[in-house]
């Protein structure tokens, strides 16, 4: 059994290899002594009691730990925030499982973008690869769990920021449903209400139910019976504009479920090209209301939407919310004709870093602004085979955390088979 010195030991461990990505930005709020003195806190005895007892689990800086400060991806919300007086209620709740806090991560500005790239705090890069982007906005997030500074790292997801990260760092991720995540968020900074919630990157399928039921009291589900279960995906037209590795990705892990007897059922998602187009408005409106008189802070990209947010009129939202309304129930219906639906998180692989990024938000968000408009769970895949550089997202219906998480250790045992 493992008991404090051992775990002494392994905390040193990994101290050692926090901020080890060439900007040295993984975390942008740590303190080890700090993180020391929680792991010497902590006692064998009551490792029966707290499930995640001796874990390192990192915390992104939009979430409040006291004595720290939530930057937001921001110098002047770093500055105007100062030192948060009590734990955000996902940092009391790791705390109160045993968890380790080994620091506040990086995030791209205001959570509002999908690369990792900050003008405050630089751009993160990967630790395996300098050249690549973590992608975003959970992108300290990705970088800890990488560089094996934590063993998970609590994200948020509004947009794609848990799972692009996890899809193109290798790791897997869990995106909870909105209203699962909201048991969580007091202490947060929000972006985007109506599409914000709260999951975590990790690299073993296997501890995504233990996460859960320590955070959200989500008790583990039985999988359902591969011979029974019936995948849905969207028919190939809608993946013209993949490159090629991503399409062989997915290619592979559906030749993997039929082999193991699931139903692979195609369907007609061209209405979800419509996604980003109600998603982005309503993302900029809120979070508009959010940082208003605060835009000259920020980078020029996001002051910019931002701007645009403040602008859209109270009926042109009300339209927006009618459409999104639409969206959510055609969705929902489609989910009688399967259980799950499987689909690439990003068209492309890598987010080269240094390269003109500009696009990469809308051709990113075409794939996961249909499941933040739809408020599903979702189990980012990682990689199926070595050599391969990106994984797939597992999306369930809303409410289905617990037996989409089941599912995907199911699905996770067979890969390494």
């Amino acid at each position: 059994m493992r008991g404090e010195t051992q775990l002494a030991a392994e905390i040193e461990l990994v101290l050692a290899k926090a901020n080890s990505n060439a900007g040295r930005n993984v975390y942008l709020a740590q303190d080890a002594a700090w993180t020391r003195a929680e792991a010497s806190a902590l006692r064998p005895e009551a490792r029966e009691a707290q499930p995640l007892w001796g874990i390192p689990v990192s915390l992104k800086d939009c979430f409040d730990l006291a004595g720290f400060p939530t930057s937001c991806g921001s110098k002047f919300y770093r500055e105007k925030n100062g030192e948060a007086a009590q734990d955000s209620a996902v940092a009391a709740k790791l705390r109160a499982a045993g968890a380790v806090v080994t620091g506040k991560t990086h995030l791209h500005q205001l959570a509002y973008g999908i690369t990792g790239e900050n003008r405050d705090f630089g751009d993160c890069l990967q630790p395996r690869d300098a050249s690549l982007l973590t992608g975003g906005s959970s992108s300290g997030a990705a970088a800890s769990v990488q560089e094996g500074s934590a063993m998970a790292a609590i994200g948020t997801d509004t947009g794609g920021s848990i799972r692009l990260p996890a899809a193109i760092c290798g790791l897997a991720g869990f995106r909870a449903s909105i209203a699962t995540g909201a048991r969580l968020w007091r202490g947060g900074a929000h972006l985007a209400p109506s599409f914000d919630t709260l999951g975590w990157l990790y690299r073993d399928l296997r501890d995504g139910p233990l996460l859960a039921q320590a955070l959200f009291g989500l008790a583990p589900a039985r999988p359902t019976a591969f011979a029974t279960l019936r995948i849905g995906v969207p028919h190939e037209s809608f993946f013209h504009d993949c490159d090629p590795d991503v399409l062989a990705t997915l290619a592979l892990w559906l030749a993997r479920l039929q082999h193991e007897h699931a139903t692979i059922v195609r369907f007609d998602a061209s209405f979800w090209d419509e996604a980003f187009k109600i998603f982005a408005p309503i993302q900029a409106a809120e979070a508009a209301m959010i940082h208003r008189g605060n835009f000259a802070h920020f980078e020029p990209a996001i002051a910019e939407r931002l701007a645009w947010g403040a602008s859209i009129s109270t009926g042109e939202l009300a339209g927006l919310r009618l459409r999104l309304d639409t969206f959510r129930r055609e969705t929902a219906r489609r989910f009688g004709d399967f259980e799950f639906l499987l689909m690439p998180c990003t068209p492309a692989s890598t987010l080269v870093a240094g390269a003109d990024q500009s696009h990469a938000r809308a051709r990113i968000l075409r794939y996961t602004s249909p499941v933040s408009l739809a408020g599903m769970p979702t189990v980012t895949l990682p990689p199926l085979l070595p050599g391969q550089t990106v994984g797939v997202q597992l999306c369930g219906p809303v409410g289905s955390d617990a037996a989409l998480l089941a599912l995907s250790v199911a699905i996770g045992n067979f890969a390494t088979a």
